[in-house]
């Protein structure tokens, strides 16, 4: 009786040792990139705590694994390798940035381990790959967006400035290649580099050239800048892109930021969306936690962790703990609603996103709001 019982409690162990999923995040939790990566790590161990202690995913309980970038592509491959190999994880959610993301495709596919990416560039999932996937608004839907009500409004002539890194250079991209779609003409197109502290040369050059408007395609603390030198020129009509969709923005920019518009998320205005949104419930529910338990205000880059999360979880319980059908079953996913939008993948898109994740947000006494 006495080894009938030891051995069962041996099995009891076994199969509880078994029964766990182990989940990586490569995230740019430090470093020039941390108002992405911090809130997405704290999306990540909020959530893995929920699950946890409603029982796991099928019973499983989540051991997560996050390695800090710092937005740094050599360290992202490093740690993409440690976590495949060493901590032996099911996925990875992350990274924060186009750049390392672009640079973690082709070892994830050899690994055959899914990344679920939280950056915006198209190129992380154009062409699709049977493991790479990503949640943020791709840099053509919020030019899309931009587009869509520069042309409502009669806009024909625009100025670009956008800053020289993978963020500003996939969203460049876009918008040039969108803007005949829409009727209109690029006047001007600036560069700058992300750590300039001052930006009058560029926004001269454009202002020289009168444009209807004016976009800029950053993030980060740059954008606050150009906001700031853009109002000491009296430029006037500005946008941005979804990059400035934070708080920190407008607190970085000050008045400057007032009358600015940009395509974004809904989660920054979660609580001014109708009741009959239908993201409002899911919105508000993820709102209320982190700012309960974190204290700061939510941000969409939390969001799009949360998105990561959310749809490892549904691919999971269909799935198990089985890299490859992992990533079909992530494939298949349809109608899941996320803090970007309403997800529907397929075999020949990996975003699952359409426009329509993005609304459209005007900066109006210190606050984001929805713009009609």
């Amino acid at each position: 009786m006495k080894k009938f019982t030891l051995v069962l409690m041996m099995l009891c162990l076994a199969v509880s040792a078994f029964a766990e999923i182990r989940l990586g995040a490569l995230l740019s939790v430090t470093g020039p990139a941390s108002f992405l990566g911090n809130p997405e790590k704290l999306t990540l161990e909020m959530l893995t705590e929920q699950v946890n202690a409603a029982g796991g995913i099928n019973g499983e309980k989540i051991k997560l694994f996050v390695y800090d970038t710092q937005a740094r592509e050599d360290r992202a491959i490093n740690y993409l390798n440690r976590l495949a190999q060493k901590d032996k994880v099911l996925a990875i959610l992350g990274p924060s940035t186009s750049g390392e993301s672009l640079a973690l495709k082709a070892r994830a596919t050899k690994f055959k381990i899914t990344l679920i990416s939280c950056a915006a560039s198209s190129k992380i999932v154009t062409p699709t790959s049977t493991y790479i996937f990503k949640t943020h608004q791709s840099d053509t839907h919020i030019a899309e967006r931009i587009f869509s009500h520069m042309q409502a409004q009669g806009v024909k002539t625009v100025g670009l400035i956008t800053v020289q890194n993978g963020f500003g250079a996939t969203g460049r991209e876009a918008l040039l290649s969108l803007a005949d779609k829409f009727g209109i003409e690029v006047v001007a197109d600036e560069k700058y580099m992300d750590k300039d502290k001052d930006v009058t040369v560029q926004l001269s050059n454009i202002k020289a050239k009168s444009p209807d408007a004016v976009i800029c395609w950053a993030a980060g603390g740059s954008p606050a800048i150009v906001a700031r030198n853009a109002a000491q020129l009296g430029i006037k009509n500005m946008y941005m892109s979804h990059g400035v969709a934070s708080p920190k923005f407008i607190e970085l920019a000050g008045e400057a930021a007032e009358g600015i518009k940009l395509a974004a998320g809904r989660i920054v205005v979660a609580d001014k969306l109708p009741d009959g949104d239908k993201y409002k419930e899911l919105l508000m529910q993820y709102k209320n936690d982190y700012e309960t338990k974190f204290g700061g205000k939510v941000s969409p880059f939390g969001g799009h962790a949360f998105d990561a999360f959310t749809l490892f979880k549904a691919a999971y319980m269909k799935s198990g703990n089985d890299r490859e059908k992992l990533a079909m079953e992530l494939e298949k996913l349809t109608g899941i609603l996320g803090t970007a939008g309403e997800f529907n993948m397929s075999e020949t898109d990996h975003n699952g996103l359409s426009k329509e994740a993005a609304i459209m947000l005007e900066i109006k006494n210190g606050k984001f709001a929805p713009l009609n």
